[in-house]
């Protein structure tokens, strides 16, 4: 049974109750004993598809919510200025997206699809509301990264280039890997699209990420062009799945 009534401890952080429905998924998929049972607590499990939204859905029932967006509302609702609302909003939707990222594909469920894309658009209008050019740069990313991982090439063509035109107008405000992640998300647009300069763009993102000067910043950005999919260029990575872009906090 579970909870009819939320219930969130008064020392609750939201970033908990999400790494323990990353736990959760991946318990799941493991098939470590008890973890299916938990979860088969709020309806049916496939095994094979439980995804970080149905863990979400879990960890939310058990503290009497109906939905994980439920729960997040509920910690935003703490937050009393309205200035560090949109914050608080605008970092708590980069940071779910990122969990989602790892199960979508173009073949998810259309709902589920709109929803991640939807996310991403509502964090970047947070950002507008609260932050600087640099976290409307990166938003902008977070918008075409997620088009892309959910087949919408056109939907991200609209938007990477954007991150290269806050740059261009704000330089003051940008660090020189967010240049570099910019030409990477421009080039894998292109090679979506099928341009015919995806190559020379993907050369260019990698010429950029060399001169990074941070080592630890080099390698995030680095692990990020190395993974795919590179769509018409996909020969030429070593590795598949999704790797967090830009991110906040």
């Amino acid at each position: 049974m579970t909870r009819t009534t939320p219930n969130l401890p008064a020392q609750a952080d939201l970033g908990q109750l999400r790494t323990q429905a990353k736990d959760l998924r991946l318990a799941v998929r493991l098939g470590k004993p008890g973890a299916a049972e938990r979860a088969a607590r709020t309806g049916p499990v496939d095994i094979g598809r439980f995804s970080i939204g149905d863990a979400q859905r879990v960890i939310a029932l058990e503290h009497g919510f109906a939905r994980w967006q439920d729960v997040v509302s509920a910690f935003g609702s703490r937050r009393p200025r309205e200035r560090d609302l949109h914050r608080w909003f605008a970092v708590e939707l980069n940071n779910a997206l990122g969990d989602l990222l790892f199960d979508l594909t173009p073949g998810t469920p259309r709902a589920e699809q709109d929803r991640a894309l939807y996310q991403a658009y509502a964090a970047c209008y947070h950002w507008l509301e609260a932050g600087t050019p640099a976290n409307h740069g990166r938003a902008e990313y977070t918008i075409a990264q997620t088009a892309l991982a959910i087949g919408r090439p056109e939907t991200a063509a609209r938007h990477a280039p954007r991150f290269a035109e806050l740059i261009a107008a704000h330089p003051g405000e940008f660090a020189d890997w967010d240049i570099a992640f910019a030409a990477e998300i421009r080039a894998r647009t292109a090679a979506a699209g099928g341009a015919p300069d995806a190559g020379e763009l993907k050369a260019r993102a990698q010429y950029l990420t060399d001169r990074i000067a941070d080592r630890d910043a080099r390698e995030v950005v680095q692990d990020r062009l190395d993974r795919g999919p590179w769509f018409t260029l996909e020969g030429n990575s070593a590795a598949s799945g999704p790797v967090p872009g830009p991110t906040e906090r």
